[in-house]
């Protein structure tokens, strides 16, 4: 079987992190959705998604396709019961399509679209998990981390956890990958588990809290504070303080500065002293600007901070109000706090807010990511510039 991971309506709810990544693609957990999906069901995929995207994430079909629903977090036993679909079957529960395999070649609408009419309904009675909003990235990775742990650590030997380090709770709650490097810190593996990947590093002075995730070459700065559930992204770098967020790969929080109940895209850079606040000072819920439904939509969450979106950037001492959504390709400064939500390509602070010029954007998102030995692709630049003719703003 061929496998296929599908967006549905739902990326929309996504954004800005679906402007330029399907739902796939999403990190939450030590795992991204299609990494999770690809171990459980021991196969490569590619993607059914929208159309600007599909340029940069190309799907390939067969005569026997198995499409997964991508924002459902893949379990032993969904793995189980979807590996064993027969042709023209569809796994479903409620209004959910969870799986179906056809040999037809459905597209994004097609897929959306689809009448259970034109397949057997395999009914799946348990409960499972999904991603649905775009808090719900952060809300869920105390779950995912947990889970990723079990099956990532599954009769598997960890490097011993050096004599400097102080762990509290049990060392097999703590896997360190070869060619990580843990110097003396504080690891408290007692609130969750805590998975440090090949090539990683903490350096000296750390105090960490589980559940936590610490991808490939991603490094942890001299003193840092850093609360569960946290996963830092491969190739990241943080230091400061840092609760229940989730960090893409290749961002950066290098400095001090507080962020909380939040979620950092790729390649993006927070500026030293940035803190961005996550409770509203009534203890009320947490409105946040829904750019697809082009409104305040309520999250049910009184703890939710910054959601910021690829390659987006922010000057030192930048303050950012609680639920602040900041679309793609931003540069933020200035001494005052900027609005709550600020359009993808936005140029400046709270009152000289302009288009960043395009060319400039991608100068300097290929100046970073030279850093790693990466520049955008052709098709990358191109859903770039597509994002940027289609900007909202306010």
């Amino acid at each position: 079987m061929n496998l296929i991971l599908f967006d549905t309506q739902v990326i929309h709810q996504l954004l800005p992190f679906t402007h330029t990544r399907p739902i796939a693609d999403i990190r939450c957990g030590i795992l991204t959705m299609r990494g999770r999906w690809e171990l459980y069901l021991q196969a490569v995929s590619s993607t059914v998604s929208v159309t600007p995207l599909q340029e940069v994430f190309p799907v390939n079909y067969t005569e026997d396709n198995l499409y997964v629903n991508a924002q459902v977090f893949a379990t032993p036993a969904l793995g189980i019961v979807i590996s064993n679909l027969n042709p023209g079957q569809a796994l479903i529960q409620d209004e959910t399509i969870i799986a179906l395999r056809s040999a037809a070649q459905l597209d994004f609408e097609q897929i959306n679209k689809a009448s259970l009419k034109d397949f057997e309904p395999v009914l799946f009675g348990e409960p499972f998990t999904q991603l649905q909003n775009a808090w719900d990235i952060f809300s869920l990775n105390d779950y995912a981390i947990r889970a990723d742990f079990a099956i990532l650590t599954h009769q598997k030997t960890a490097q011993p956890i050096p004599e400097e380090v102080t762990l509290i709770g049990k060392a097999e709650d703590v896997f360190i990958e070869a060619g990580a490097v843990v110097s003396a810190s504080i690891l408290n593996a007692k609130t969750g588990p805590i998975y440090i990947a090949k090539d990683a590093e903490i350096m000296e002075g750390c105090m960490l809290r589980g559940p936590l995730a610490l991808g490939e070459h991603a490094v942890i700065k001299m003193g840092a504070k850093i609360y569960g559930a946290t996963t830092i992204g491969a190739g990241s770098k943080v230091g400061g303080e840092i609760s229940n967020t989730v960090f893409f790969d290749n961002a950066n929080k290098g400095h001090d500065g507080f962020v909380g109940n939040a979620v950092i895209g790729e390649w993006c850079n927070l500026g030293a002293d940035t803190n961005s606040s996550n409770l509203k000072n009534n203890y009320d819920e947490v409105s946040i600007w829904s750019e697809y439904e082009d409104k305040m939509v309520k999250t049910g969450l009184q703890f939710c901070g910054l959601l910021m979106g690829d390659h987006s950037k922010c000057g030192i001492n930048t303050m950012f109000n609680t639920g602040t959504v900041v679309g793609v390709s931003c540069n933020i400064y200035g001494g005052d706090f900027p609005d709550k939500y600020i359009p993808s390509f936005s140029w400046g602070g709270k009152n000289d807010t302009v288009t960043y010029r395009f060319d400039k954007a991608i100068d300097t998102a290929n100046r970073m990511m030279a850093r790693r030995g990466k520049s955008l692709s052709v098709a990358e630049t191109t859903l770039l510039k597509y994002i940027f003719d289609n900007k909202k703003t306010l």
